[in-house]
């Protein structure tokens, strides 16, 4: 028997707006092992910006760990991600939550000109000179964004579509993504974006106002896409 594709799934806390979106990262393991796949949770071992309480909205005046938070959604199986080397992952998958903006990089602060987690960055880019997919939902695309930025490398990514409902300002998120040299399309709440050139798939889940079952229905058709990419890879 062949052994499983092995993807990592990046996480960035517990908890949409201070961490990893749950749903987004449960949905995403659940496509994953549907489609027989042996994932590997991965978080970064770094302070989280801050703390939100979920019920109120509130800061709390406390401090937590992205890997210890994040681990939560993992079972507690989840790996440091300064000690992942690329050799060992097929693919990346990539959740959103105000963590992606906030923990694995600074954009939620500055934007364009926010800053990247140096092993999030070096992760990215090692993926993509490797030829190995990633998949990133939601959010997730400013993350791929800033770790290409300043490259000759110019991912095509969506959050979304000013077509449709949404609580953000998709436009001004496009063009914000756009400052740092990649190229963003609009596409419908449940539709899946094909970077052929880079082997990047986004899709907007949780940036429109999605039902949780069209946010599974956007993962699913991401999490498919990411490994027949990856199939098509090994197969040349």
């Amino acid at each position: 028997m062949n052994n499983p594709l092995k993807i990592g799934v990046l996480l960035a806390g517990n908890g949409v707006y201070d961490g990893s979106e749950t749903h987004e990262a449960v949905l995403t393991l659940l496509a994953l092992d549907q489609l027989g796949v042996q994932t590997v949770c991965l978080a970064p071992n770094v302070p989280q910006l801050h703390v939100i309480n979920h019920l109120t909205g509130e800061e709390m005046p406390e401090t937590r760990n992205v890997l210890v938070e994040s681990a939560r959604i993992a079972r507690g199986n989840i790996q440091p991600l300064d000690q992942v080397k690329v050799q060992e992952l097929d693919g990346l998958a990539m959740t959103g939550g105000f963590g992606a903006a906030k923990n694995l990089t600074t954009w939620a602060l500055a934007g364009p000109a926010g800053q990247i987690e140096p092993s999030v960055r070096d992760l990215l880019r090692a993926l993509v000179r490797a030829g190995k997919p990633i998949a990133a939902v939601c959010i997730a695309p400013a993350v791929v964004a800033l770790a290409f930025q300043g490259t000759d490398i110019h991912p095509r990514l969506t959050v979304g579509t000013t077509a449709a409902a949404s609580p953000y300002d998709i436009a001004a998120t496009s063009a914000a993504l756009e400052q740092t040299g990649a190229q963003t399309r609009q596409v419908a709440p449940t539709a899946v974006l094909v970077d052929d050139v880079n082997n990047i798939i986004s899709s907007p889940c949780y940036m429109m106002e999605s039902s949780i079952a069209q946010v599974y229905e956007g993962i699913e058709k991401t999490m498919n896409k990411l490994v027949e990419m990856i199939s098509l890879a090994k197969q040349s």
